[in-house]
């Protein structure tokens, strides 16, 4: 586990989709998705190795319901019982009760064709609380406001934490080599037009800190990286 700044932390070694944690004010801990099946045990034992134990967990946040993004939580729902805070429109799909929303296969070149496939429908994990646009949750990170990034799903959250201009996007933006800074892969990003619009309404909030879903967490000329990328899209 890794200290990204004071009170927040990113798990290490994870195969896929970045896994988030907040030391809150009220003595408990938020996580923030879960990734892939297969990353339960990792994020408990990280937990363990600095103290924590599964109880102190007290909330999960599922930024969207992607298998890289939800597939552990069945395993730490149950091993924390922590509660489980999605958006209301995500939340179906959480619960396994809808599948999860794919891109049309005919607006896909061949090379995305053969990298998504036919709509899943995720081992669902019952949510304790949904969530809108602009609310905020109190207890976690000092107040998590609630950021609607529609596009990569269609219910997608990213988490603002104002005084601290720190931005948690889930995949509505993503940093890897060699494209650097870019939203959600095609083959996996069900409306790319509504996606770069929520990159511009990310951009607007000028954050110090960004956490990505998928690479390293930004913690160096953020903001203004950011406003170059969505000016271009």
């Amino acid at each position: 586990m890794k200290q990204i700044t004071d009170g927040l932390f990113t798990f290490s070694g994870l195969l896929v989709g970045r896994v988030y944690l907040t030391v809150d004010s009220d003595g408990g801990l938020t996580l923030i998705d879960s990734s892939i099946s297969s990353a339960g045990g990792k994020i408990l034992k990280q937990l363990a190795e600095h103290g924590h134990a599964p109880g102190q967990v007290r909330r999960i946040i599922i930024t969207h319901a992607h298998p890289d993004h939800v597939g552990s939580l069945p395993a730490l729902k149950q091993a924390t019982g922590a509660e489980v805070i999605a958006s209301f429109v995500e939340r179906p799909m959480v619960e396994g009760k809808a599948p999860v929303v794919m891109p049309p296969r005919e607006s896909l070149n061949f090379v995305n064709r053969m990298m998504s496939g036919p709509p899943q429908t995720m081992p669902g994990t019952p949510v304790d609380r949904d969530v809108a646009d602009n609310e905020t949750i109190a207890e976690s990170f000092g107040g998590l406001r609630v950021v609607f990034a529609p596009g990569h799903t269609p219910g997608q959250i990213a988490l603002w934490q104002p005084e601290r201009k720190v931005l948690i996007c889930g995949d509505a933006l993503a940093d890897l080599p060699p494209w650097g800074l870019r939203i959600g892969f095609s083959a996996f990003t069900a409306d790319k037009a509504a996606a770069k619009q929520s990159a511009k309404r990310l951009a607007s909030l000028q954050p110090d800190i960004i956490c990505f879903g998928h690479g390293q967490p930004m913690t160096e000329n953020a903001a203004a990286r950011l406003a170059t990328f969505a000016s271009a899209l």
